[in-house]
């Protein structure tokens, strides 16, 4: 059995909880600017003094209400700066909060103000609202209801004027690190979500430990992020904490359609963002070029990046690849760092694999991305590449205070500071989440290196085992592939069957840029676009270059592309945007079925087209 261990470096203090991450920030650097809000066609600061009293105004404001110390109260909400100050406002209240992603359903809602007991609900829109109607008279524990659309944080900070600095004092001390700090329910990719109970140790512990190990990104001074990813998941919101205790400038931008701009206002110096943002902003700059006729000049950069980024690893840069290395900085590089800011030097990437392609196209763009690795039982992130030394490929090593090692079966198996202490209300799961020794089982197959720096390699629930007996991993074929520029989603499929084929959708947002600039219709429908001659070409690129990974047993033999895409609300993809196999291998049951039709053929059949 592998294993790899890194020791704690910030030893934990048991009697400390979130709440004291905010005061510790205030008494040493009261002036400090931690967040930044729209105002106008900028950005207005706020200290980190201000934050705090616009803190405890809000925590008075839900103790009048009736909040007690220990109640669950949802909040559905986009990424915000007023989510982080509810976040923070309920903490000091000695409340939990129960995030509920802003895009669920009547339905999701109902399950998870059943399943928490939350005594209040935190609402953002008129619709989010109307989903509460729909189910209220199903959740009657769940009685304070306030609108964000109705002012309610305004109207609940004036309301607890008559709250005294006392209460809220004692109240933000009762909770220890070893008490419930949020509950947060997973994404459901298999199965209904279960409540995941996170400790405060878990944040704070966590939060001081990578903040030392990330001390390049998050602890120097004019550090800063904006926030896109959903703060209702917990990769952003350990983030979100982490800036607090790191002092770092935060902004938001829930509309990812504003992205660009508010990277080149906002200027941040690292992002947290999943693989899907990078391939978008590759892609993008690929075809604006190829618009301008300037495609082969962008296509031979990128090519020289990544050679000098290869180089770089292997520990000499030979002079003529320096040299041109040097020409598309000025002509191409440069361009790019602007479309992010002009100063990001780090990325955060999660959530799914990034493709070597990119990681050494980024880096020598002047980005580096720290892949690395969590789920919502871990407070996010166990292993994180580090900026001094990381490998492209890898999610890194373990941070500190962490144990991870592979079983015998693959299996990734983790212990540390910031492991979830149980699931809400259900011991069968959490007894089966655990090993005899105490490790968390993480569902998820992986490696380690002779340095302990680990590789993700699939998902121990989504192998698919052939007709003829082969393992396959789905995620080695599915990431490559969906870093084509006309894709959005692709899913592997085969189990039982001769040979592996595909489920593929079309990315409507970079179609039209790719139809114009080869020659074909820009409005072609998504149902029309799946039959055409070069786009069926083009997809076929994109799984040629996928099948470069694997062996040919494993390989996509065939494909089809579906006229429609997979999205959160038709129960195909999580909020953070993960398929949910099974879901979709049920829907398209049918075309899945014409692909290898009544009478499959054997392995050795050619490499045909949908």
């Amino acid at each position: 059995m592998n294993l790899s261990e890194m020791p704690i470096q910030v030893p934990p203090i048991p009697e400390d909880n979130i709440t004291d991450l905010l005061e510790q920030r205030v008494e040493a650097t009261p002036d400090r600017i931690l967040f930044a809000v729209p105002d106008g066609g900028g950005w207005r600061d706020i200290t980190a003094t201000q934050f705090r009293a616009q803190v405890i105004a809000l925590a008075k404001g839900f103790a009048a209400a009736g909040v007690q110390p220990g109640d669950r109260i949802a909040f559905m909400c986009k990424t915000s700066y007023e989510w982080t100050l509810v976040d923070f406002a309920l903490h000091y209240a000695g409340a939990i909060m129960v995030p509920v992603y802003e895009t669920s359903s009547a339905l999701q809602l109902h399950w998870i103000l059943e399943d928490s007991g939350a005594r209040g609900l935190l609402t953002e829109t008129a619709a989010h609202a109307e989903h509460f109607n729909e189910i209220r008279s199903d959740v009657p524990h769940t009685e304070l209801l306030w609108r964000m659309d109705e002012d309610a944080i305004a109207s609940l900070s004036l309301a607890g004027a008559s709250v005294d600095d006392e209460e809220i004092e004692r109240r933000r001390n009762l909770a220890v690190g070893s008490d419930i700090a949020t509950l947060i329910y997973t994404s459901g990719s298999t199965g209904r979500p279960k409540g995941c109970v996170l400790t405060h140790s878990n944040f704070v512990d966590l939060s001081r430990n990578a903040g030392a190990a990330l001390y390049q990104v998050v602890q120097q001074e004019g550090s800063s992020t904006l926030l896109f990813v959903t703060l209702a998941h917990v990769f952003a919101r350990f983030i979100s904490v982490l800036c607090v205790h790191g002092g770092v400038r935060v902004g938001h931008q829930p509309d990812t359609s504003q992205l660009l701009p508010s990277l080149g206002s906002f200027k941040p110096t690292f992002l947290l963002a999943v693989p899907r943002v990078f391939e978008k902003v590759y892609n993008s700059a690929e075809q604006n070029t190829e618009a301008d006729g300037k495609g082969k000049i962008f296509r031979t950069a990128a090519a020289v990046a990544v050679r000098h980024s290869e180089a770089l690893d292997a520990g000499k840069v030979p002079f003529m690849l320096g040299l041109q290395f040097k020409l598309y900085d000025k002509l191409v590089y440069a361009k790019l760092r602007q479309r992010l800011g002009g100063r990001v030097q780090f990325a955060v990437s999660g959530s799914a694999p990034l493709s070597h392609y990119l990681g050494h196209f980024y880096r020598s763009l002047g980005v580096k991305i720290l892949e690395g690795y969590g789920l919502t039982e871990t407070t996010a992130p166990v292993t994180v590449n580090l900026p001094d030394h990381f490998k492209i490929g890898t999610v890194g090593p373990p941070l500190p205070g962490h144990t991870v090692r592979v079983a015998a079966d693959g299996e990734i198996e983790v212990k540390g500071i910031d492991v979830f202490k149980e699931y809400w209300n259900n011991p069968e799961a959490t007894a089966a989440a655990f090993t005899d020794d105490g490790f968390f089982r993480t569902g998820d197959l992986g490696s380690l290196d002779s340095e302990g720096y680990l590789t993700i390699t699939g998902r121990k629930k989504e192998i698919i085992v052939t007709a003829g007996g082969k393992n396959v991993s789905p995620a080695a074929l599915e990431d490559p592939i969906r870093s084509n520029t006309i894709i959005s989603q692709v899913v592997a499929v085969g189990d039982q069957k001769p040979f592996i084929a595909a489920l593929v959708t079309l990315d409507m947002e970079m179609l039209p840029t790719w139809l114009k600039n080869n020659g074909e219709d820009p409005k072609m429908s998504r149902e029309v676009a799946a039959k055409n001659p070069k786009v069926l070409a083009e997809v076929q690129v994109a799984i040629d270059r996928g099948n470069r990974f694997v062996s040919r047993a494993e390989s996509i033999r065939k494909f089809v592309i579906l006229p429609t895409d997979f999205i959160e609300a038709n129960g195909h993809l999580t909020p953070k945007m993960s398929i949910k196999r099974d879901n979709i291998l049920r829907d398209f049951s049918r075309e899945i079925g014409e692909l290898y039709g009544d009478n499959p053929q054997t392995e050795n059949v050619d490499m045909q087209r949908k």
